[in-house]
């Protein structure tokens, strides 16, 4: 499934544990589900295992049911597993949006309509002047229930786990974790994608889909595009192996 474009040497997880690494969803609450499933299928041979699953953001915009995807992870968290949530580009436009309404016109260009069409307020045939935006914002803060919002208040930017570091979007060559930016951890792509540079760990990111998980020596990639694509990805780690489980 994934091309492996170089040797990966030999990094690995903690010890007994299996962790799951869920590509970006965006809106696909259908193909979350049938991922979830297999996770659930998978995981039952982990018994006495901590099991980790880690979604890399962008649960939000462009597929057909945003609303669905955060109900669903805030209510139906998969049993016996720990979870982290990353904060993708897609819910940093969308919080951004909510709080000062900056960005408004670019959120609602890059999937931000589907978002809102999702949550009940129908904008498809709207023309938008400055107006619009402003009764556009005030009407997503109505329908958005507390937990949603809370729930995108409280993501993580990063999380690691042994020799793997799990990011929406990358990091920047030859800068300590410490001193990343935000922004690059949301955005970041030709600077990251294109770099052989050793982190000290192997990056876990989404952000740049593929029609395959890509993976190299210092990253590997787990956007395969679900929204339009219909591939659903989470790669499994586990000591020194590495997996992929696909929609």
């Amino acid at each position: 499934m994934a091309t492996i474009h170089q040797s990966t040497g030999n990094p690995r997880a903690p010890e007994n544990s299996r962790l799951y690494a869920v590509g970006d969803i965006h809106g696909r609450l259908d193909l979350l589900h049938r991922l979830h499933r297999q996770i659930l299928d998978d995981a039952k041979d982990a018994q006495g295992k901590r099991k980790v699953i880690i979604y890399v953001g962008d649960y939000v915009d462009r597929g057909p049911d945003s609303f669905g995807v955060i109900d669903w992870l805030i209510n139906e968290p998969l049993e016996g597993f720990e979870h982290h949530f990353l904060r993708g580009n897609h819910e940093d436009m969308m919080t951004g949006f909510l709080e000062t309404g900056s960005g408004g016109e670019s959120w609602l260009m890059n999937g931000g309509r589907n978002t809102m069409d999702s949550y009940g307020i129908g904008l498809w045939d709207m023309i938008f002047d400055f107006g619009d935006l402003e009764n556009a914002r005030q009407g997503l803060r109505d329908a958005l229930p507390e937990s949603h919002l809370k729930f995108m208040q409280d993501l993580e930017l990063h999380h690691r786990e042994g020799d793997y570091l799990f990011v929406h979007a990358g990091i920047r060559p030859g800068r300590p974790l410490e001193e990343q930016s935000e922004h690059d951890l949301l955005w970041i792509r030709g600077e990251f994608l294109d770099s052989g540079t050793d982190h000290g760990f192997v990056v876990v990111h989404g952000h740049s889909s593929r029609a395959e998980p890509d993976a190299y020596a210092n990253r590997i990639g787990i956007d395969t595009g679900a929204w339009r694509s219909g591939r659903l990805t989470a790669l499994v780690l586990e000591t020194a192996s590495r997996r992929f489980l696909q929609t």
